[in-house]
């Protein structure tokens, strides 16, 4: 068993896309769109496994993303290498994303630093 796609509605639906697409080499289907409810989506997908959907509607609420908290928290991505995670860690940092940790070696031993990345969405980052 493996999972599908995990989804997250977003205010920016396209900056979303392109965030993604940027940072974590994302590849958008066609948006999606249904005019009768304006409700407005992409999959993203990536090099190995599963997808991302991205979605949006007018009429949605936004509250404070605390980190924590019960629900999802974060989503992870694994590049592969310490240098990988670095470099990106980075990129992002000078792209203006706060990093909340790292990079380091955690308790448990993963290499990993952690964004607060598009709309204040914490991303792990980790080999």
């Amino acid at each position: 068993m493996n999972i599908e796609h995990i989804a997250m509605y977003v205010n920016d639906l396209e900056k979303a896309k392109d965030f993604f697409v940027k940072y974590f080499n994302a590849i958008p289907n066609e948006k999606y769109h249904n005019s009768s409810t304006e409700f407005c989506s992409y999959f993203l997908s990536f090099d190995e496994g599963a997808r991302l959907e991205i979605m949006h509607k007018p009429s949605m609420s936004d509250d404070e993303k605390l980190l924590a908290r019960t629900g999802y928290i974060h989503i992870a991505f694994r590049l592969g290498s310490r240098k990988a995670v670095d470099k990106l860690t980075a990129e992002l940092r000078a792209d203006g994303y706060e990093v909340v940790s790292g990079p380091r070696t955690t308790g448990d031993g993963y290499y990993e630093s952690c964004i607060i990345g598009i709309e204040g969405n914490q991303i792990e980052i980790t080999v």
